[in-house]
């Protein structure tokens, strides 16, 4: 029998995704990890906020499929980015939300999509004696979770970051504080000279490097700006930290530090105080979460403390009162 020629393929592809699995078990989340881009967030009258992202993207799926196309979060991601790029996104925690609806409108049968993108965003800084400039790498994480219902997609997204600080412990300072009064005393200095030294010149202590984390979840049509996050982390630490110190600036910095000693629970509560205070527009049911790790210097494990709560829940705390909230 005469061998036929080669016809060209006409048919549809077979879809091995829609096809029954073996195993007819719904799945929480299905999707791609580590997905690296780099995102431009436009700014009204600012240079637009570069970040070197990495997204996590996932979907749920149902027991009567087999796979989920993968290759519509890519194209949904990429889709998303070009908006950004052309000034229709801006803020990132805003771009999570639009990636999540977008899934729900690519992948019909699922009905709950989230999307995570950690994400590092370079901050310039100013040293507080010569003010020479540097710069400081923040670590930056947003998330948005959007579930189907009968009307429009109910939709969560968060806005985060860790920031680098520094520590001094107010236990060992008060153990040093005690024993440079005792000497001053032998010595024949007068309390009052004693008491106005100390004034001035804090007692040495042990200090840490501390990793303060702030996270703020809210509706999506809520703002929340990661500007002041990154700003209320750094001043709830004993002290901030650069990459380049001139000796002026070296002498600042240590002296803030040592007049501003904090424990790891002081950074937790001052941070919990300074979001109340930066964030009160935001509805009581906005959760914040508030971590801080302190790495010891005389110890060999670090110090950790963390809070999370609704906002109506700190309020209450912090003022021992209700406040009506919206």
């Amino acid at each position: 029998m005469d061998n036929a020629p080669d016809q060209p393929f006409s048919g549809k592809l077979p879809d091995v995704q829609a096809t029954s699995p073996d195993v007819r078990i719904n799945l929480t989340r299905v999707g791609v990890k580590n997905v690296k881009k780099l995102v431009e967030v436009s700014r009204p009258d600012k240079r637009p906020m570069i970040f070197i992202s990495n997204f996590d993207v996932y979907v749920d799926l149902p027991g009567s499929l087999k796979g989920a196309n993968l290759s519509r979060n890519f194209e949904v991601i990429d889709e998303v980015l070009q908006q950004a790029i052309d000034g229709k996104v801006s803020e990132i925690e805003n771009l999570c939300s639009a990636v999540a609806r977008k899934l729900l409108d690519r992948h019909e049968y699922a009905d709950r999509t989230e999307v995570l993108m950690r994400s590092e965003f370079m901050v310039k800084r100013e040293t507080p004696v010569s003010h020479t400039t540097c710069h400081e790498v923040v670590k930056v994480h947003a998330r948005a979770i959007a579930k189907r219902t009968f009307r429009e997609p109910m939709v969560r997204k968060s806005i985060g970051a860790e920031v680098t600080g520094m520590t001094a412990c107010p236990c060992a300072q008060n153990i040093m504080k005690e024993r440079a009064n005792n000497v001053l005393e032998g010595l024949g200095v007068d309390q009052k000279t004693i008491d106005a030294f100390f004034a001035e010149v804090p007692m040495a202590t042990h200090n840490q490097r501390g990793r303060g984390f702030l996270c703020i979840e809210t509706d999506d049509d809520e703002h929340v700006d990661l500007e002041k996050i990154i700003r209320i982390i750094k001043e709830s630490m004993s002290a901030g930290i650069y990459e380049l110190l001139k000796r002026g600036d070296e002498s600042a910095v240590v002296l803030a530090a040592h007049k501003n000693p904090r424990f790891v629970e002081d950074c937790v509560r001052e941070m919990a105080k300074k979001v109340l205070t930066g964030f009160d527009y935001l509805p009581g049911d906005a959760v914040v979460t508030i971590k801080q790790t302190n790495e010891e210097s005389i110890h060999q494990h670090d110090a950790y403390a963390e809070r999370r709560a609704t906002l109506a829940e700190l309020l209450d705390e912090l003022n021992g009162d209700r406040k009506s909230w919206d």
